[in-house]
């Protein structure tokens, strides 16, 4: 069966064959990633903690004001907490009452956190740090954690295992995942959300599971919008994934339509619960329950941003497309090369009817190619000045998991037709993706005036000892010691997914056409971040002022829980 032709079943997903190879050796059957490859992933995402207070987050700590507004006060507005630990950022206010302006799931799911946090520190504030760790690392990092394991059920359904695992393991590490999961942002709960939603509809197109599984996926589009305002772009992909796996049935009309209207009851069911809930928010807190905090933005200078369309969603800008996607400071590509694998490989998904093609195939197809169609739409018509201190296009982020498929599909085909000098380059791209964006997260506040994440900021502080704060620095490893641990755990993981994707079927390592491929990629790509950092003031100015407030710095001591002054 080729790889186009559609899905195996979980039971049976395609695997390398163990026969003689083009040498006449006989070839080991194809595996996956060894634990220790899952386990430096894992390491990486739960021993990294990219923060630092001076900062005033106000993406993050705007949310848990109100989670400690709702356990302290058991109110919504976050007046009294800011009076007791300082103004932060991204607030809309109505009648006096300040608010998150984000969508509010993560600020409510942050408050059992800060709850138990609460009951462990006594009399005492509960302190910043130990906060905001422990917020992400059940709400971001962990649900991201359980999304690769999606992901990687997902991929193995069509890919071989080798491809499956290093395309999950790329994702995990070289992708906005990483970013967005050690940040408490709602970009990646909207990804964990849509991707979870997504498998659920699937798994019930393919007959897997029962009915029943459209609740949860309704419960996952419905909580996706309760998490942030603008993954209903998602939602309406799942949507129409929903919709044309029961109208592209070779079945009679009224069969199709009862199943879709059974369907979409059961998933309205699901997101019932959260779309209330949401509108139950917004009639407390802005009068309206279709109103949401950015009609209210507390700083005016943002308003400009959010006004016309769709939560300030108008028509396509050429230099909003380019940046988000090229940028030497936050282009998707830039960041992630390996997503360019997607851009071709989108023709390896079956748009069209056929013998062999099954509705849920072309549903998936559509899906895909709508979705990225609206994103790159939204990415475009939004103001490219407003995504802030980053790492990366962060709106995209629900994006991501979605291309993997694609990009895993044209790898597939260049390991089939045995194309050495191709798959070293596609093998690189994913390597220097892991190797960019990681490098990058160790940072992840990137300001908006650097030349180029990785040259202009990322590799000076680096240079300097700045390694990132980590669990280790907590338990008092020095810095520089923690700092290399880290570093060599994520470049360990890179020459494993190098050497697996460079390696075709019937071999046991790369060819030599395709090493010198790879590291001919490698030379363009470290060359065009060469060509692409300014080295100039704003670059040098960044890095002092990172190096000013940075948590743990060289030959610092950080404390997880410091203990208050008597």
């Amino acid at each position: 069966m080729s790889l186009a032709s559609g899905p195996a079943t979980d039971s049976q997903p395609l695997s390398e064959s163990s026969a003689p190879g083009p040498t006449g050796k006989s070839v080991v059957a194809s595996r996956g990633a060894p634990r220790a490859v899952w386990a430096a992933l894992a390491a990486l995402y739960v021993l990294l903690f990219p923060y630092h207070p001076k900062l005033r987050s106000p993406n993050e700590l705007c949310r848990l004001w109100q989670s400690i507004a709702l356990v302290e006060h058991g109110t919504l507005d976050i007046n009294q907490v800011l009076r007791d630990r300082g103004y932060v950022g991204d607030l809309s206010v109505k009648d006096g009452k300040y608010y998150p302006s984000k969508a509010p799931l993560l600020s409510f799911a942050a408050a059992p956190v800060y709850a138990a946090l609460r009951a462990a520190s006594g009399p005492e504030p509960v302190p910043e740090v130990p906060l905001v760790f422990f917020s992400r690392l059940w709400l971001t990092v962990l649900p991201t954690l359980g999304l690769l394991w999606l992901v990687r059920r997902y991929l193995r359904a069509t890919l071989t295992a080798p491809v499956a695992d290093a395309l999950t393991v790329t994702y995990g590490l070289g992708s906005l995942a990483f970013s967005y999961s050690l940040l408490f942002m709602s970009h990646q709960t909207t990804a964990v959300l849509l991707f979870a939603g997504f498998y659920a509809l699937w798994r019930c197109a393919r007959g897997e599971w029962r009915e029943r599984g459209y609740v949860l996926a309704g419960a996952c589009a419905g909580a996706t919008v309760a998490a942030e305002y603008t993954g209903a772009l998602g939602v309406l992909g799942l949507v129409l994934y929903a919709a044309l796996t029961f109208l592209f049935r070779d079945v009679p009309a009224r069969e199709r339509l009862r199943g879709l209207g059974r369907a979409a009851g059961l998933a309205t069911l699901g997101a019932l619960p959260f779309v209330l809930a949401l509108m139950a928010y917004h009639q407390a807190t802005f009068g309206h329950p279709l109103t949401s905090g950015y009609k209210y933005l507390n700083d005016s200078g943002y308003q400009p941003w959010h006004l016309g369309g769709f939560l300030g969603i108008r028509t396509p800008d050429p230099r909003a497309f380019t940046l988000s996607l090229v940028s030497p400071l936050r282009g998707l590509f830039t960041l992630a090369p390996f997503l360019l694998l997607a851009v071709p490989g989108l023709s390896r998904l079956r748009f069209r009817r056929g013998a062999d093609v099954s509705a849920e195939q072309r549903a998936l197809a559509w899906m895909t190619a709508a979705l990225l169609a609206g994103y790159l739409y939204f990415t475009s018509s939004f103001s490219y000045d407003s995504w802030g201190w980053t790492t990366g296009p962060r709106h995209l982020t629900g994006l991501v998991p979605f291309l993997l498929l694609p990009a895993g599909l044209w790898l597939e085909r260049l390991r089939e037709r045995q194309s050495l000098t191709a798959l070293g380059a596609g093998a690189m791209l994913c390597g220097a993706a892991i190797l960019t964006t990681g490098l990058a997260t160790f940072v992840n506040y990137i300001p908006d005036d650097v030349s180029n994440a990785l040259g202009g900021l990322t590799l000076p502080l680096l240079h300097a000892g700045f390694f990132p704060p980590s669990v280790l620095s907590f338990l008092g490893v020095p810095q520089s010691i923690a700092g290399v641990l880290l570093l060599v755990l994520l470049v360990g993981v890179t020459g494993w997914v190098l050497a697996t994707l460079a390696t075709p079927p019937g071999r046991r390592w790369p060819a030599l056409p395709s090493v010198a491929a790879g590291l001919a990629t490698l030379l363009l790509v470290a060359t065009l971040h060469y060509q692409t950092t300014e080295h100039d003031d704003a670059d040098r100015n960044a890095v002092r002022f990172l190096e000013s407030v940075w948590l743990a710095p060289p030959q610092g001591h950080v404390s997880f829980w410091p203990r208050p002054p008597h």
